[in-house]
């Protein structure tokens, strides 16, 4: 699938760049070829306080985002795998300068010097890192912020402007595609401002409101359950009606609650801290007492200094609140974990952060080449239509010649008539095959036929068969709408594709 799509869309964005040579869409043009190649582009996004850097630090498994309200969190920050620990500032209108870059007391402090937020398009930040190998995480400032600044600056970098990429961008009419590939948007509770920024990312991604390029994360997931050890369970069920909710799968993939703050702790465990956890599940009655509330245990007590200082239990107050502190505790007493390597485990699994990596993964990194080319397209039509240059005719029919042999972006495009409602099919269960069929769940066989990880070889062809069958069915029905037919005869071809791709199974 990747391959052959990328090496048609090359020679497009190769021939566009001549056509265009010497005229301000040659820069985007030459910067989208360039983006083929490159890890796909995931922004964190969403409200202020969200817990944006929160989660990118646990997620690349580092401290290596500002989480106070410092200058550095009021400018776009890009985080790409490099040969060594670097940063860069790219000032508006002139080269990007390197700037000093280190650590203190574990967290990157980033030193602008004599720039302010408001000169600067973007920082770069390079570290040597196995999980940026496949993605180049942007945080962005949060929206809704009282600086209505920084609001629109990221706003901005999800349109295409201030993301570093592309000329003319104090141009009102400049169509440059999106920064991003695609979006991670935290929210605690769906808000009008959250529709509405998802709105606006998905109609500069594609024609219309697409799920295609985001997931929704339920963010602080520890705080829904204010402080209880089960916390994480009841976020759950709450991102489990988002994901049923109409309006929600019209905008995301899919909801799934993390707990960026546990995952940053488990992260960042030290020795200490675990012997402070089991010092407070040896604790016996003082140490439940301590636990009942946050500021009994953050305040001074002279009986529970016995146990754990004040100064301590305030520092593990700080680093994973009080729902992680009791969650640690019940683990530690219940013998789950008994030491710091285990207990930074068990954290992050419960946090959410590795279920949020795995469908990451799955839904966005496996489809990496489909997402960059549907934005080479499309950055190829924008140009096309704003500028008449010789040999357009000819540019458009590629594009069009791309759009008729590419049945992963037809794959795309049904997928988000689905999510959005656009087609319907015949109830929710024939909905739920249909989307996974299209690579919903993930693009390896399994996922797209629904069947365990662990499914046996045997079982592929088969179940390939009977999902095939199902939709020659489906789409030659007299009953059936006629979008729901076409529907239908995409879904029977992208079977048949899987059918030619899996082997029989030895005689």
């Amino acid at each position: 699938m990747p391959g052959g799509l990328t090496a048609r869309i090359r020679p497009l964005l190769r021939d566009a760049v001549a056509a265009f040579a010497g005229t301000p869409e040659q820069a985007r043009l030459e910067a989208m070829a360039r983006r083929l190649d490159e890890p796909l582009r995931v922004a964190i996004a969403g409200r202020l306080k969200a817990g944006k850097s929160t989660l990118l630090n646990a997620f690349v498994g580092e401290r290596l985002a500002a989480t106070d309200a410092g200058e550095c969190t009021r400018v776009v920050t890009w985080y790409a795998n490099g040969l060594a620990d670097r940063a860069w500032a790219h000032p508006r209108g002139a080269p990007p300068r390197q700037i000093r870059f280190r650590r203190v007391d574990g967290r990157t402090v980033l030193e602008l010097g004599a720039l302010q937020a408001d000169d600067l398009d973007r920082l770069v930040v390079e570290v040597p890192s196995s999980r940026l190998e496949r993605l180049t995480l942007i945080d962005t400032p949060g929206i809704g912020s009282l600086s209505t600044d920084v609001s629109a600056r990221t706003e901005a970098a999800m349109r295409g402007h201030g993301g570093g990429d592309h000329a003319d961008r104090d141009d009102p009419q400049d169509e440059a595609a999106p920064v991003a590939d695609a979006v991670l948007y935290l929210m605690r509770h769906l808000h009008t401002t959250d529709v509405g920024f998802l709105e606006a990312f998905h109609q500069r991604q594609f024609a219309g409101v697409t799920p295609v390029n985001a997931i929704g994360v339920l963010s602080r997931a520890d705080e829904v359950g204010a402080g209880r050890i089960d916390a994480i369970d009841i976020a759950e069920r709450v991102a489990a009606d988002y994901r049923r909710d109409p309006r929600v799968r019209g905008l995301v993939q899919t909801v799934l609650p993390v707990a960026g703050l546990l995952a940053e702790a488990a992260v960042g465990l030290r020795e200490r801290d675990a012997a402070a956890l089991s010092a407070l599940a040896r604790g016996g009655p003082v140490a439940d007492a301590l636990l009942l509330t946050a500021q009994r245990f953050a305040g001074a007590d002279g009986a529970a200094d016995g146990i754990v200082a004040a100064a301590a239990r305030r520092e593990l107050l700080a680093s994973m609140g009080l729902s992680g502190v009791r969650l640690s505790v019940a683990l530690l007493r219940a013998g789950v974990v008994h030491d710091a390597v285990g207990l930074a485990r068990e954290l992050r699994r419960r946090s959410g952060l590795d279920a949020l990596r795995d469908t990451l993964l799955t839904r966005f990194a496996q489809r990496r080449d489909v997402l960059k080319a549907q934005a080479a397209l499309g950055a190829v039509e924008r140009v096309l239509a704003r500028r008449q240059v010789p040999g357009a005719e000819r540019l458009r029919a590629q594009v069009e010649a791309v759009l008729a042999g590419a049945h992963e972006l037809t794959e795309l495009r049904l997928l988000n008539d689905l999510r959005t409602g656009t087609v319907e099919l015949g109830g929710e269960e024939l909905t739920a095959e249909a989307e996974a069929l299209l690579g919903a769940d993930g693009t390896d066989v399994r996922a797209r036929l629904r069947l365990p990880p662990d499914a046996p070889v045997t079982a592929l062809r088969p179940a390939v068969i009977t999902a095939v069958r199902r939709w020659q069915r489906e789409a030659a029905s007299p009953a059936a709408a006629a979008d729901a037919r076409r529907a239908a005869a995409v879904l029977r071809r992208s079977g048949e594709a899987l059918l030619a791709a899996t082997p029989r199974p030895p005689a």
